[in-house]
Formats: C-alpha cells, structure tokens, sequence
C-alpha cells in the first residue's frame, strides 16, 4: 500500500531501502489538506501484529525519515520476542515539527491511514507526541495504545520504560561490581525527556551521584534542582569519568568516535538504536571490557505497558514483566560473557529464535 503525491519529499530511491532491513510492509502515507507526511514500517508479524510508538520529527529528508522508521520498526520485532510478548515490530514516523504544527485534523487523518492496515498496526506514543495525541487517532481507529488514564488507557509509557531501565542497570551492576547497589555510583544520564526524567527519579532514590545531559537547558536545569543533580555540557559526555553511561535521547550515540572517548564500566540506557553499526559497536564495547545492556532488551517496559492495554490492562503484570528485565538482561549477559560473543547480538540471537519458531 503506497500513497505518494510530493515526489520531492518521498523520493523513490528510498523504496530500496526496504530489501536490506527486510520489512513486510512499508506504507507512505500524504494528506495535503492536513499537512500530514508519514511513513508507517512494519517489519515482521510472525508473533502478532505489529506495534510500535509514532514519532513526530522534523526530519530533513524523506530518507532520514524511512531510515528511523525501518531501523526502529526492527528494534521493536526484537525487543517484543525477547520480552516474551505475542507482538510483533512496527513503528511510524511523522515528518513535521511536533511544537509547532500539531493538530487533531492531522492525528485523525493519521488514523484513517492505520485503519487501512485492518490491525496490522498498532500504535502508540512516542518522541514528539503524546497520550493526548492518541485521544484524536482513536476517533478514527481502535489500533492505539497509551490513552490518556482519563478515557480508560494505561497513559505515558515512559515510567515504566525508565522502571526497566533502572532493573536492567542493577543487573549489569550485579556482573559488574558483584551487587546490583547503585548507591554513589557516578552516573551520566543523557537525555531529559520522560524517561531520562522518571530514570533520575529511580536513581536519586538509590543515592547514585548523577549527572544529567540534554540540548533542552530549561529540562536540565528543572531536574538539577528537583532531584539535586549535577548538570553536565552536552559536549562533555562522553569525555567524563563515570561508572555508567545511560543515553535516554536519541539513537547512535555509540559510534567509532564515543566509544572511543567513552572511559564506564557500563552502558545501560532507555535510546532505541544505540549502536551506530550494530556488528561493529557491539564487539568494539565487549573489546574494551564494558558490560553492554542492548537497548530492545532494557527499555521493553514501555512496550510491555503498551501491550497490556491491548490485552486488558493488568497493573500486577505491568509490573511483574518490567522487574522481570533484571533476570532477563543477566541472563544475556553472562551468555555473552561464556560466548565472547557481543551482548547485542546474544540478545538478537535469542529474539530471532522465537520468531522462527513462530514461522514454523
């Protein structure tokens, strides 16, 4: 299914780019009265339909913008497998400035569009929009998640993203230091979104010395002094000292360059896609001897949150699952340490077992 008007946006070039992350199904999607430009991934439906948050950037291209959604579509097909969830990968993409042209002719439109797909779409929340955005998408279908609480849906996903987060850097804690304490651990996370905001939460109770990174000096400042933490430059991420660096902004932060400079003994963050080249990052973080905790295995909480509204929500299970991702990122890990073999793809080994299962 394909609907392209502005050639000069989508250029047909990007069509290629579909074989190489092996979608099932990429949808464009342009609406010229409401201003909407989307592009809807679905990557793989072997364990249920797929499900993933829309995001709303202002992209540069049309290619940037199949790129994240291709990438990310992926990411979510692992990261609901490895978290035993009966989904599969999916992920949308809206082209536009979210601070500045929202609007709900536009999300309704964006509705009409995931209606098309009969259930093979499911969406949810994600950078740039929010619980209230949903509200408009639901007027026009029933494939939505993270409501707002108000109407009956299990709202904002990112506590319990930030919730698994935190489980997972315990975890890697454990392997690390021989116990999963955090207390006065020095701690750099980066981003001050949701769940950067709900991880810092989680961190200052457990007494870590943490640092906060984001472009948003405004966020920083407000988080500094609501939770007394140390602002730190965006540029000096990664060359401070610290115990663990946590990206929580945007993907490929882990690159020839960071890692480089970066001097932790863990990586654990909420950022979907942090490996730059995930057969390339992964090896070079376990070369240098750091614990690695792959970002579709750590950050499922928000995912497991979305999923339990699809289902019925159940506040008990929400809960379970997230504090289940201490045992399954240990388990990972210490695969990848018998193994010698990169912690990401352990993780991807793993997920991949269960969709061929599936496919059978």
């Amino acid at each position: 299914m394909r609907e392209v008007k502005n050639r000069s946006f989508f250029e047909p070039s990007i069509i290629n780019k579909m074989p190489e992350h092996e979608h099932e199904q990429v949808v464009f999607c342009e609406d010229n009265k409401t201003g909407l430009k989307a592009i809807i991934a679905i990557h793989d439906t072997a364990l249920g339909p797929s499900l993933g948050g829309v995001r709303m950037w202002h992209y540069k291209n049309g290619l940037e913008a199949i790129r994240d959604a291709l990438r990310l579509s992926k990411s979510m097909t692992y990261k609901a497998s490895v978290a035993g969830l009966n989904l599969g990968g999916g992920k949308a993409v809206i082209i536009d400035n979210s601070i500045k042209n929202k609007s709900p002719e536009l999300f309704r439109r964006f509705g009409q569009f995931i209606e098309s797909l009969n259930g093979k779409y499911i969406t949810a929340q994600d950078i740039g929009t929010s619980s209230n955005d949903m509200k408009y998408i639901k007027i026009e279908t029933n494939h939505v998640t993270c409501l707002p609480e108000s109407t009956g849906g299990a709202g904002d996903p990112s506590p319990k993203t930030a919730h698994g987060i935190y489980m997972g850097m315990k975890a890697c804690a454990k392997l690390c230091y021989g116990n999963s304490g955090l207390e006065n651990k020095i701690i750099i996370v980066q981003g001050a979104g949701h769940v950067g905001m709900h991880l810092v939460e989680w961190l200052a109770k457990e007494n870590a010395k943490v640092y906060i990174s984001d472009i948003n000096e405004e966020k920083v400042k407000e988080l500094s002094k609501k939770y007394n933490v140390e602002p730190v430059g965006v540029d000096k991420v990664y060359d401070m000292e610290m115990d663990i660096y946590s990206p929580c902004a945007l993907g490929a932060t882990l690159n020839d360059d960071t890692l480089r400079r970066l001097k932790c003994s863990i990586i654990a963050g909420g950022a979907n896609n942090q490996l730059t080249d995930e057969n390339v990052h992964g090896k070079m973080i376990m070369e240098k001897g750091i614990i690695y905790a792959p970002d579709f295995v750590i950050n499922a909480g928000g995912l497991i949150n979305c999923y339990s509204e699809v289902i019925g929500y159940n506040w008990k299970y929400v809960f379970d699952k997230v504090e289940d991702i201490y045992s399954t990122v240990l388990d990972i890990l210490k695969i990848s340490k018998e193994e010698n073999a990169p912690a990401n793809l352990v993780a991807k080994r793993i997920a991949e077992q269960r969709i061929n299962e599936a496919k059978k």
